[in-house]
């Protein structure tokens, strides 16, 4: 899967309630909580986001609470794709049952500037940078996140699993 996308670059220890403040936490509508993502971190951010724009952030994205919430706002605000040179643990895991796909670079993520246009080929595990020509190579999603990611997330995966059952 190909995704290309303008570089939308945050700092370090971003945490869930810059993400999607406790606020606006009173639904798990995509759309809703999409068009308040980054609100924490600073008012009206998300209005320069186009879809599939790219999320490029430096150490320990998604720390805090864990809630659901960040990776359905980052979703619903049209960015498919969160690079970062590491993210935390439990935000980790909630993006990709939530269908979000994070890519860990390390020091790389430094290459990858604001403004820039990636194209994130997550079968290869390459971010081509297209505004200056480097491409950063990382680990290809493991196969058991690719079938969450492409059943929807976990609960859609876990419901069509149980289908295939019966």
């Amino acid at each position: 899967m190909l995704v290309t996308g303008k570089v939308h670059k945050v700092g370090a220890h971003i945490d869930t309630d810059a993400i999607i403040p406790a606020r606006f936490l009173v639904t798990t509508d995509a759309e809703v909580l999409g068009s308040n993502c980054m609100e924490g971190l600073e008012p009206g951010w998300v209005n320069r986001v186009r879809k599939n724009d790219i999320i490029v952030a430096d150490e320990n994205f998604g720390c805090g609470s864990s809630r659901e919430h960040a990776p359905i706002a980052i979703l619903g605000a049209g960015i498919p794709v969160v690079v970062a040179k590491s993210f935390a643990r439990i935000f980790y895991r909630n993006a990709y049952n939530m269908g979000l796909v994070l890519l860990e670079v390390g020091a790389d993520a430094d290459k990858l500037g604001d403004g820039d246009t990636l194209e994130v080929d997550l079968d290869a595990g390459q971010i081509k940078n297209l505004t200056t020509g480097v491409t950063v190579v990382c680990a290809p999603v493991p196969q058991s996140m690719q079938d969450l990611l492409d059943a929807g997330g976990l609960v859609p995966y876990v419901k069509k699993r149980l289908a295939e059952k019966r």
